[in-house]
């Protein structure tokens, strides 16, 4: 059964997080002959989506559905890191947290309720739906800068380019949704597919994919 890849979007979201595995999940569509779809998707519906980076708004294709089978990605936001919301600054912070009260967060965790469904994330996409409670308890990573608030949220935060936590997977910052996208799409049709989108990119993941599996190492 094909399936799907929708990329959440939201205003104020980074353009970068989400074109980068929006890139590499089409590429590996193309290369299996077209059995995963891929899409940018809101809670809302189709519509032009703006960018925390000045100038850039991309459209929205369709609607985030929970009960379609595949991924539903989460990238994160773009902006200042600091500045004074009461001076009307929407900081990266105030960006993920708005996002975190929207309309697509219950679709989010009706899609982590799923077994059809895993749900990933990039850069700070992760550290949004902790923000909205829905990672207490889950091994994941977000952007350097966010992984205390994200431990602080009750997530296990892990210094990772990729944790694998089942149906959860999430990457750190920004350009790891290329390490992200080439990881699922190894785990969901095999290392061959994974190459063939590495060759095409002509880029080589980075680090290895973090899974609470086998041996605790010893210290040295």
């Amino acid at each position: 059964m094909p399936l799907s890849a929708q990329v959440v979007l939201f205003d104020g979201f980074d353009p970068l997080d989400a074109v980068t595995v929006f890139e590499v999940l089409a590429a590996g569509s193309t290369a299996i002959g077209g059995d995963l779809t891929v899409e940018l998707v809101t809670a809302e519906g189709p519509r032009p989506v703006r960018s925390g980076t000045t100038g850039i708004t991309l459209p929205a294709t369709g609607t985030l559905d929970p009960e379609r089978p595949g991924y539903v990605i989460v990238p994160g936001a773009s902006g200042p890191v600091d500045g004074d919301p009461d001076d009307g600054v929407d900081t990266i912070p105030v960006l993920l947290a708005r996002f975190a009260r929207s309309a697509a967060v219950p679709l989010v965790q009706r899609a982590m309720e799923n077994a059809k469904v895993t749900v990933a994330t990039v850069c700070g996409g992760s550290l949004a739906l902790a923000m909205a409670g829905l990672l207490e308890g889950r091994n994941a990573v977000t952007h350097v800068l966010g992984m205390d608030v994200l431990d602080a949220t009750g997530a296990h935060a892990v210094q990772a380019r990729v944790v694998d936590d089942g149906d959860l997977v999430t990457s750190g910052g920004v350009t790891s949704g290329l390490d992200l996208g080439i990881y699922l799409l190894e785990r969901e049709y095999g290392p061959k597919i994974a190459r063939s989108v590495e060759t095409l990119f002509e880029y080589e993941r980075r680090g290895t994919v973090w899974s609470d599996t086998g041996r605790v190492p010893q210290a040295v």
